[in-house]
């Protein structure tokens, strides 16, 4: 017989002395309750209905419970000596307290891991090749949230920037702006306002008003040296296969790598930052789309990139989203349908777990900060255009720089010109931040 079936037994007799001594008690204690009339049969039935009844009440719900949800035991008296510890309070409270080994993540849940984080942001069925738009909020809310701010950002700028056939002392107009920057300042420390109008906070992960605190965010200096004359700026894909639906197969010039070409064109030629556009593949396995160590290749290739180019300080993978197919995902800047794009962060912590150990990343703050900056100027400048910002679990090689920025542009249903329409507001958004203009 084993130590713990000793144990079990030894308890089983513990229970059953605990139990009648509480039909015992009980039982006197029910005397007081009932009737004393008619024969002591008749009195012994009423206390032994009193007692079934109670003993119904009390334990049947549980045992129901257990039949129904726990597993089956092989050893009936190992059930009864468990489930003794949770009927006896300082048993119970003994085994809660006593220590307990906190669940390790294998190998293999690493990699599982790292393969969700390859594919969650626009999946793709491996059986049909159909997108498997996400659920967390639909594009719609999305869209009509991007909307509200937009037409309350407008309104605080006709406030603070009246027409121009009105004549407004130039006093009066910095008073203004004071005043709405004070205002909107007030809102934006208040955690709520912030969370609901600013961001959406996917399932996987969570986050506290102590790491959104909008004050900390926006007084981090996000400006870079002013040198192009080394590599500044980082532009890769870790999802290179991503297209639109005027795509053209096999030219990846139509595809988010084009698109990325054309960022960097804006950020090099009228911005004259220097920008190293990195086009290597990695969502790409024996020919095939495979997005499962998307994530683990780019991470090798961008280290060492950055390992050559210390002089890099802003890292930027761009991605397009994947939506259902009845959402478009634009709006009109300057006369020109333009995608709407989204800032993305990874908090390196689940729902699950908490913080991910094994996938550190000592930027986080910086790279809300980042995100949070580039949110703010697409709100001024160009109403509409930005999606809410959006959380999630893991880390997404945002983890070498602390301006690293994920952004996902438009999705699967827009054209190649909306997306590159869209590169002209956020090379814009990415100037005022990094210059501090």
């Amino acid at each position: 017989m084993s130590h713990f079936q000793k144990i079990s037994n030894l308890f089983l007799w513990v229970v059953i002395l605990i139990l009648g001594l509480y039909i015992i008690f009980h039982g006197t204690k029910a005397l007081s309750n009932v009737q004393m009339q008619g024969s002591f049969s008749d009195l012994a039935g009423q206390v032994e209905s009193y007692l079934n009844k109670k003993a119904i009440t009390t334990h049947l719900p549980g045992l129901m419970y257990s039949a129904a949800y726990e597993e089956q035991p092989s050893d009936f008296s190992v059930y009864v000596a468990e489930k003794a510890f949770d009927l006896i309070p300082l048993f119970g409270y003994l085994e809660e307290h006593s220590g307990y080994t906190t669940e390790v993540e294998s190998a293999s849940t690493y990699e599982m891991i790292l393969a969700g984080e390859a594919n969650d942001e626009n999946a793709v069925n491996e059986m049909t090749g159909e997108l498997i738009p996400s659920d967390t909020e639909t594009e719609a809310m999305q869209q009509e949230n991007a909307a509200a701010l937009a037409n309350a950002m407008q309104a605080e700028n006709a406030a603070v920037n009246p027409a121009p056939s009105e004549q407004v002392d130039v006093s009066q107009i910095q008073e203004a702006q004071e005043a709405t920057n004070q205002i909107s300042m007030e809102k934006l420390n208040d955690y709520d306002y912030l969370i609901n109008n600013f961001y959406v906070v996917d399932k996987t992960t969570t986050i506290t008003s102590s790491q959104l605190n909008a004050s900390q965010l926006l007084q981090q200096n996000m400006g870079i040296a002013q040198d192009n004359s080394v590599p500044q700026i980082l532009i890769y894909h870790t999802h290179s296969q991503e297209s639109f639906v005027d795509s053209i197969p096999g030219d990846p010039s139509t595809t988010i790598v084009g698109v990325g070409e054309y960022l960097t064109t804006l950020l090099r030629d009228k911005y004259h930052f220097n920008v190293i556009h990195h086009t290597e593949v990695y969502d790409m396995i024996d020919g095939k789309l495979d997005r499962s160590k998307a994530y683990a290749l780019a991470e090798t290739s961008i280290a060492q990139i950055l390992a050559d180019n210390p002089s890099i300080e802003v890292v930027i993978d761009l991605h397009r989203d994947g939506v259902a197919e009845g959402t478009h995902l634009v709006t009109n800047i300057n006369g020109k349908d333009t995608a709407q794009f989204m800032f993305f962060n990874g908090l390196s912590r689940t729902t699950k777990i908490g913080d991910i150990s094994y996938l550190p990343n000592p930027y986080i703050q910086d790279n809300l900060a980042f995100s949070l900056q580039c949110q703010l100027k697409a709100a001024q400048y160009y109403p509409g255009v930005a999606r809410k910002i959006y959380l999630k679990g893991y880390r997404y090689n945002m983890h070498f720089k602390p301006r690293s920025l994920l952004v996902e542009c438009g999705a699967q249903t827009n054209t190649l010109q909306e997306e590159k329409n869209a590169m002209e507001p956020l090379a814009d958004i990415l100037h005022k931040v990094l210059t501090g203009s």
